[in-house]
């Protein structure tokens, strides 16, 4: 079986943030969030990446992973478009974003021939998450009709913005450690005394800051993007005139454990989880990312080169 790869998911517009975050410095020498990620990947044993971008941002990653990069990891590009949609659908005239986290792996599904990992770029996941990813995955193997997934599971204190909502995969586990369920809560904020998401009739609910969330670090056999193509058309039938709707990767696994069909194996980890969603979040990512370079977790030169 070929060696795990890993799936960056790139093709973000940054709605919230105001531009391109996934190109955006957070290191002292001008590293993006990226750097960080591969930098932890490529010390944990992945070697081949694909990167899910929108064609207008191509020549802008082309030069920034070029030449050293190039020479740590076999690097394809997927790309992600608003009318990249099987027939007959077409998207509606005011459609501006991509079709969410499900439709850009999908988007991925020719250049994945081995078990792999899914992540976000804009997240900063952190060296024990991406070794306990990759070990997992060196094994993965459906058996009887049962996929093998594995997903690392965050503490949703700890994955909060000051600056306002998020979206969270929130998650429950039975006694083996295994995914039981995963509901995609698109809005989810730290109030004074309290953490709280919008139900679907608009009110806020209280939720525990304990809770596991998924951050979209997943763990996947091939069989999974089958599955996410025979699903995406019954997605569209029901949401395609709707400009915002997305099709979630956390409701996709849901749908395959309700059904039997997969197993998720929760991966927890002690790493620190920093994200950017808002503009406001650079300042303390970048805050955070200094002091882990000061405690030498990782190297104060440059990261290209991924050594």
């Amino acid at each position: 079986m070929n060696k795990p790869q890993l799936v960056i998911m790139a093709a973000g517009i940054g709605s919230r943030f105001g531009g391109l975050k996934q190109i955006e410095a957070v290191g002292p020498n001008g590293e993006i969030i990226i750097d960080y990620s591969l930098f932890d990947a490529h010390r944990a044993g992945f070697k081949r990446v694909v990167f899910i971008i929108r064609k207008e941002i191509e020549e802008l990653f082309r030069q920034r992973f070029s030449s050293k990069v190039e020479k740590l990891f076999e690097i394809r590009y997927a790309y992600q478009e608003v009318d990249n949609l099987p027939a007959p659908f077409t998207p509606p005239p005011d459609r501006v974003k991509p079709w969410g986290t499900g439709h850009a792996v999908l988007c991925a599904k020719d250049m994945v021939d081995a078990p792999f990992a899914v992540i976000n770029a804009d997240d900063f996941y952190g060296a024990e998450s991406f070794k306990n990813l990759y070990k997992y995955l060196r094994t993965a193997n459906d058996r009887g009709g049962i996929y093998d997934y594995c997903m690392v599971g965050y503490r949703l204190e700890n994955t909060l913005t000051d600056a306002g909502h998020v979206a969270r995969g929130v998650c429950t586990a039975n006694a083996g450690g295994f995914l039981d369920t995963i509901v995609e809560r698109t809005k989810i904020q730290r109030f004074e005394n309290a953490v709280r998401y919008m139900d679907d009739n608009g009110a806020w609910v209280d939720i525990d800051g304990m809770s596991t969330v998924s951050m979209n670090m997943f763990g996947f056999t091939p069989s999974f993007c089958e599955e996410l193509n025979s699903r995406f058309p019954a997605f569209l039938k029901g949401q395609v005139n709707n400009p915002k709707a997305e099709f979630f990767l956390p409701s996709a696994v849901n749908d395959l454990i309700a059904e039997k069909k997969a197993t998720v194996k929760i991966l927890p980890t002690h790493d620190e989880w920093l994200g950017v969603t808002y503009r406001q979040d650079l300042y303390p990512v970048r805050k955070a990312i200094r002091i882990l370079v000061a405690h030498k977790v990782y190297p104060a030169r440059r990261l290209a080169g991924y050594t």
